[in-house]
């Protein structure tokens, strides 16, 4: 008899009896924790906007800079209704279907090589996102280079420079007292304190953010920002379409959307916790990018963190700096283990699909983690820009796993409960997904290889 991975399997799940996501890549079972009795809609909440709001925010106020005020916010509100969308269709196949996993879904919509092309994609997009985050963190603490300009970190102006402020030292030191305890979890619940603290160090960013900008447009220190896209040339034009993979990736949650709809208490309320997680999630999108924009404007940087080192224009602008770099960097440090935990099962379910769960085999479970650890500090002591990581995971991976893959499981329709609406939704997603993507990649490729006066960009 051919033993099928556990997500291929069909599971009932009661309110009361959580389907607990203690699993290896794809393996789940049915099992009641001490002391466990299901997870708060708060919770949940917490932990799927904490999944949302990462690495993403930081390179929105470039985009939306680019793209202008006005199209930028616009898109924003569109990709949100678009992701809205795209996880109801996640959600209404997995009931349908009985799975308790997204690949579970993919898998009962086209078989095995439709899970093991969804669980890739995942982790190829987690991967390059994790990447970002360390980047940021280090980006935070040590500096960073941009235009030219050595943009210091905190620990290079509190400390000055030696050996323990160096990026690596930095990023080593910042692995092994941070994120190696709270990788350790096998529940995503586990983590809904830490991304409760993590929403709060985002909204602080934000607060102080827009507090710095409306006091210098109150002293008529900041002039109008520019409200619709800068076109000089055809090349401008298309270079547009490279801000796709960054509000693509902005929204990417889909992985986590399963395993923390396992663990509620209730699991119907799901619709209700994605739509305000999304509504929360915009909001702070959309005021980081409005007043980050109003703030720096065409002197935005890819990293808008790296644009608070220096003078602000008002008082205690150093501490402000210092205050706002440090609570995004403690933010994303708290949101790296919640993207680690889908990253960590769908790389045990393409290596391993029929293995016993990870609570039955401690070793396997640290030597998956140790792997992906290492792998993520090295990409992020190489890859140059967190643009450049955006641009690849973006628009492949990502818009996969937030577009492609809900839209074509929706046209399957395997269960014959998909409406003309959700048809015609899933058509315009994959027709969006697939031709923005393609031109953003088309164009990246040209702006890499393009001459400007003599030196290839």
């Amino acid at each position: 008899m051919t033993v099928l991975p556990s997500s291929d399997r069909k599971y009932r799940r009661s309110p009361r009896t959580p389907l607990l996501p203690q699993k290896h890549g794809n393996q789940l079972f049915e099992a009641h924790e001490s002391g466990f009795d299901g997870a708060s809609i708060s919770g949940a909440v917490f932990n799927l906007s904490t999944t949302v709001v990462g690495a993403g925010i930081m390179a929105l106020p470039a985009t939306v800079n680019q793209l202008g005020l006005i199209p930028g916010l616009i898109t924003i509100i569109f990709v949100s209704m678009l992701t809205e969308s795209s996880i109801d269709m996640i959600l209404k196949f997995s009931r349908a279907s009985k799975s308790a996993t997204y690949a579970g879904v993919a898998a009962d919509a086209f078989g095995g090589p439709g899970r093991t092309l969804l669980q890739a994609c995942i982790v190829i997009n987690n991967l390059g996102m994790l990447v970002v985050y360390m980047i940021i963190i280090g980006d935070v603490l040590s500096g960073t280079w941009a235009d030219g300009v050595h943009h210091r970190g905190v620990m290079e102006e509190w400390f000055g420079e030696n050996w323990w402020t160096t990026r690596s030292a930095l990023l080593l030191f910042t692995t092994v007292f941070v994120f190696a305890p709270l990788i350790s979890f096998k529940r995503v619940d586990s983590l809904r304190y830490t991304s409760a603290l993590s929403v709060g160090l985002a909204v602080v960013f934000v607060a102080i953010t827009a507090g710095v900008a409306i006091v210098k447009l109150m002293e008529g220190k900041i002039g109008m920002p520019r409200l619709m896209p800068k076109l000089v040339n055809q090349a401008s034009f298309w270079k547009l379409f490279t801000t796709v993979p960054v509000l693509v990736t902005a929204y990417i949650c889909h992985h986590n959307i399963l395993p923390i709809e396992n663990e509620l208490k209730d699991p119907t309320q799901m619709k209700s916790i994605v739509r305000k997680s999304l509504t929360l999630c915009s909001s702070v999108y959309i005021a980081t990018s409005f007043f980050g924009v109003l703030l720096f404007g065409d002197h935005t940087l890819d990293d808008v963190l790296a644009n608070f080192d220096g003078d602000l224009g008002i008082p205690y602008s150093s501490l402000l700096d210092d205050i706002i770099r440090v609570s995004y960097g403690l933010h994303l440090m708290l949101v790296f283990p919640i993207v680690f935990f889908s990253l960590r099962l769908n790389v045990d379910g393409l290596l391993f699909p029929y293995a016993v769960p990870f609570a039955f085999d401690n070793r396997r479970f640290f030597s998956v983690t140790v792997a992906l650890m290492g792998f993520i500090f090295m990409g992020a002591n190489f890859v140059p820009s967190i643009w450049d990581a955006f641009q690849f995971t973006g628009a492949t991976a990502a818009v996969c796993v937030g577009y492609i893959f809900p839209a074509a499981i929706t046209l399957k329709d395997t269960h014959g409960i998909a409406t003309k609406n959700d048809r015609l939704i899933s058509w315009i997603m994959i027709f969006l997904a697939v031709s923005t993507s393609t031109v953003a990649v088309t164009s990246d490729i040209y702006s890499f290889f393009s001459v400007d006066e003599g030196v290839i960009t």
